[in-house]
């Protein structure tokens, strides 16, 4: 096994852990090779560690590591490691918690702290079957190794839509984020924005080459109008597979609602839909992909 490097927390709601088909089960049924060749160390809250255990997953595997219950604690050393290392190792890469939308435990105060830490120190917080599926194909070209193709369907860009969408402070990354992809970007099916980013896209595509009697975004109403939750339907229709959401941790927003139910859609749908909710995680998704394009 490859030197553990990679460390990630791991929780499941009860919906994802509780039978044999679930999500939980169904992403180590399609990554645990991955997992064992990159040596990823999962740090798995209480539960979602024993459901790993009673399904015979990861047997063997030294990377299992368990933290306490939720209710002990252990969602909450999550999002302290994802802050911060501990006893000289590196803070956690990122958090994979996959979401029952419906369970009341995703909106308790660790769950949004995870998040919110996450979103902060530019690390994926990844919440969907999707996701998680993905991300580990990420780490897998970043390190260098063969594409898995497992992961060709949910990485099939011409039959995808993907939704861009960025608070105020980081418009002007999502359209640098725009420039440097522009081509993997352009590869999607369709793409749809709200408001203003939308506007913003459009010009950028405008000057790139793009035809200037089409869009390159197909721009809903603003987050505030409702925007939004317009994207929120495409996703639960089947018509929107991911969504790429430049959030600002740091303000207020009066718009919350309609933000959290974007993204409650997505895990609706968790087997689908992805969602990136910040720059650094962004580009390096869209350099996974690319390098990931060139070794196919």
């Amino acid at each position: 096994m490859a030197a553990p490097h990679l460390r990630f927390g791991l929780a499941a709601n009860r919906l994802h852990h509780e039978t044999p088909d679930a999500a939980l089960f169904a992403w180590l049924r399609a990554c645990s090779a991955t997992i064992r060749e990159l040596g990823v160390e999962l740090y798995t809250v209480g539960r979602t560690h024993d459901a790993i255990v009673r399904e015979g997953m990861l047997q063997g595997y030294p990377g299992l590591i368990r933290y306490p219950y939720g209710r002990e604690g252990g969602l909450m050393k999550l999002v302290a490691r994802v802050t911060a290392g501990r006893e000289g190792q590196e803070p956690f890469g990122g958090a994979i918690y996959l979401i029952d939308p419906v369970d009341p435990s995703s909106i308790f105060p660790e769950a949004l702290a995870l998040k919110r830490q996450c979103i902060t120190h530019g690390r994926p917080f990844i919440s969907t079957l999707a996701g998680a599926v993905e991300w580990m194909e990420v780490e897998r070209m970043h390190a260098g190794l063969r594409p898995d193709p497992a992961a060709a369907q949910i990485l099939d860009l011409p039959r995808q839509t993907v939704a861009l969408i960025a608070h105020d402070a980081l418009k002007e990354e999502m359209v640098a984020f725009a420039a440097e992809h522009f081509d993997l970007l352009s590869r999607f099916a369709r793409r749809v924005g709200t408001g203003t980013t939308g506007s913003r896209l459009n010009e950028l595509a405008w000057s790139r080459g793009w035809p200037r009697d089409k869009t390159w975004v197909d721009r809903y109403l603003s987050g505030p109008l409702g925007g939004d939750a317009q994207i929120a339907e495409l996703v639960l229709e089947g018509q929107c597979q991911r969504v790429i959401f430049f959030e600002d941790p740091h303000v207020a927003r009066q718009h919350e609602a309609d933000i959290q139910l974007l993204e409650r859609a997505v895990r609706v749908v968790t087997r689908t839909a992805a969602c990136a909710t910040s720059p650094t995680v962004a580009r390096r998704w869209a350099r996974a992909v690319e390098l990931r394009e060139a070794n196919r």
